[in-house]
């Protein structure tokens, strides 16, 4: 049921990343899509592995789009190897539907992240857009345009979950950066 990935790069395990680099797993959580991209950081060059969304179908029971994911995420995972996982914190919605299952693919995901092993990290969206585009109220098509930058592409990432997934990635990679060098 997911869309096909932006694949790009060879997907190399993070154990044969040279000179000590990462390859940050961001996900951008939701119930009918969740976005991931996977970037690498070989120093200071960052470049996509593999970006997508999982999509579950509609008027599907929430407990078999949960677990659609928790598959997926976990394959995905096995397959990219991650040293890390960053993911967008929840923020308060007008829906509380949808917060409730944003919610719930975010505890999904998390328990993907730690039965994989990894660590994981929480952003919230403004640290996100400050990070990538360094103003923490950018639009979409902003921090989508400065992703596109930040790892090269030809043209920016759609759609806007895998973007928002890749930012994710990107923030955290420039966060834990700087919380290094202190």
């Amino acid at each position: 049921m997911s869309e096909p990935a932006l694949r790009l790069g060879t997907g190399t395990p993070s154990t044969a990343v040279p000179d000590g680099g990462r390859v940050v797993l961001g996900i951008d959580p939701g119930t009918a899509r969740l976005g991931y991209a996977a970037v690498r950081a070989d120093g200071n060059l960052l470049s996509l592995i593999e970006a997508g969304v999982i999509a579950t179908p509609p008027h599907t029971a929430m407990h078999l789009r949960l677990r659609q994911i928790y598959h997926e995420l976990s394959d995905l995972i096995a397959r990219l190897s991650p040293t890390e996982v960053a993911v967008e914190e929840l923020f308060f919605a007008k829906n509380s539907t949808t917060a409730i299952g944003v919610g719930q693919a975010r505890g999904v995901a998390l328990l993907a992240a730690a039965e994989g092993g990894l660590s994981v990290s929480e952003y919230k969206p403004m640290q996100v857009k400050q990070a990538v585009h360094g103003y923490g109220l950018a639009t979409k098509a902003q921090v989508g345009e400065m992703v596109r930058t930040l790892l090269a592409l030809a043209k920016p990432l759609h759609p806007d979950d895998a973007a928002d997934a890749a930012a994710i990635a990107i923030c955290h990679l420039h966060s834990s950066h700087l919380a290094a060098l202190r």
